[in-house]
């Protein structure tokens, strides 16, 4: 084979795994296998090299997850106590927010008139713009309607925070309830205090740690 032929040859897959996982390492962000094939030499396999290094890291106290459509070491879940935080920051998330933030997940792509419709009340202009600033949530694909609706889908930065690698892995009501992020209070459509409506303390520091 000459030298000029050898250019456009694939690196071994072992050197692909390494070129995905300092590639990974790197980044402050999931990256996608779109992402990576740009940046590694012709003819690697990004994928390929993503099912070897997962099944490498199984087990360990990093591990490659799948974040959405993109992948991203993160600690093993079973380790997560270790990365808390000694001084935890008291933060709040409204009643109207978590009912808000709970219909994207399940309901996803969402319109604001479908989220009104659901909860019974007006969503406020505050609520949407508390769970984007989060970055929890973000505007997904207009509505082929009348007025073509703007709808709404939860981001990977709401699935990286939560350890879900899609919308498809989301709890139930038992396992939400049981992780203390939703509490017996009435759910939406079924009757609320005036002071549930204005808002509920967040003590579950998972819902705000970095």
């Amino acid at each position: 084979m000459s030298e000029e032929q050898s250019l456009f040859d694939a690196p071994p897959m072992g050197e692909q795994e390494r070129m995905v996982e300092a590639i990974l390492f790197a980044s402050a962000e999931p990256v996608t296998v779109a992402e990576l094939q740009a940046r590694m030499p012709h003819g690697a396999d990004p994928a390929e090299a993503l099912v070897y290094l997962r099944k490498r890291y199984e087990g360990r106290g990093v591990n490659l997850v799948k974040v959405g459509d993109a992948w991203a070491f993160r600690t093993a879940s079973d380790l997560g106590f270790l990365m808390q935080r000694e001084t935890v920051e008291t933060r709040k998330l409204s009643r109207a927010a978590i009912e808000t933030l709970a219909i994207v997940a399940y309901h996803q792509p969402v319109t604001r008139a479908e989220i009104e419709e659901i909860r019974g009340v007006a969503v406020s202009r505050g609520t949407i713009d508390q769970l984007m600033e989060l970055e929890w949530i973000r505007f997904g694909r207009r509505r082929m309607t009348p007025g073509r609706p703007v709808t709404f889908v939860v981001t990977e930065t709401f699935l990286d925070h939560f350890g879900l690698e899609s919308a498809r892995d989301l709890p139930g009501l038992k396992e939400l309830r049981a992780a203390g992020l939703l509490d017996s209070r009435p759910l939406p459509g079924q009757a609320a205090t005036p002071d549930e409506e204005e808002g509920a303390q967040v003590g579950q520091t998972e819902l705000f740690e970095d």
